[in-house]
């Protein structure tokens, strides 16, 4: 099924000039606290993907039945009721993650990514083009997590998803782990590059903010 100018927009925006995390600046406590291991990078992720695009859903099909002065308690019980579906499932098969992850999981509630998307566009647009802009920004947000969570790992402990990628032969050869990749600071500072390295790419993005 082809889709319109403005779905595709939805979708594809936010994976690159309309991420929430390198654009916007949003997310950013999550994506410094759950990515010193690629493992819980993904699922974090991937939890986020889930709860934004069905709660743009539900929020859109419910958004002419909504009295505004509400809107945002039926947000809130909307999300919580999903993180909450999700935490369990979470519990219930990867929970050595789900203790990784820790109160990150239960925190999606207050995303600012997940409430700015109900707002900005559920509550204005049908359930179509909400799900693809939940997918849109879950995605543009999980990449950034990914990347983060990958090098912090690779460069702090050697490993990626707990297998050892480094050969023995370089720890033999005089290789160390950075320690300081497993620190906060450290994912700060890739998210950083990455902007930087976003906004060189994207001329337009600086004129607008300057």
């Amino acid at each position: 099924m082809a889709l319109s100018a403005k779905a595709k927009q939805a979708l594809l925006g936010p994976l690159n000039k309309n991420n929430p995390i390198l654009v916007q600046v949003l997310g950013i406590c999550s994506a410094l606290a759950v990515t010193s291991k690629l493992e819980p990078s993904l699922v974090m992720a991937i939890a986020v993907t889930i709860v934004t695009a069905f709660a743009n859903v539900i929020i859109s099909l419910l958004r002419k039945t909504i009295p505004n002065r509400i809107r945002i308690i039926v947000q809130l019980v909307v999300v919580a009721a999903l993180v909450t579906i999700v935490s369990e499932v979470l519990k219930a098969f990867a929970y050595d993650v789900n203790k990784q992850l820790s109160v990150f999981v239960g925190l999606i509630v207050t995303n600012c990514i997940l409430m700015g998307r109900l707002e900005a566009f559920a509550l204005g647009n049908g359930p179509w083009p909400s799900f693809l802009d939940g997918i849109g920004n879950g995605l543009g947000y999980g990449w950034i997590l990914v990347v983060v969570g990958f090098f912090r790992e690779l460069l702090g402990s050697g490993t990626l998803l707990g297998y050892k990628v480094i050969p023995q032969a370089l720890y033999n050869a005089g290789y160390e782990n950075n320690g300081l990749m497993m620190l906060a600071p450290m994912a700060l500072i890739i998210v950083a590059v990455i902007i930087w390295v976003h906004r060189s790419r994207n001329r337009e993005l600086q004129e607008e903010t300057n």
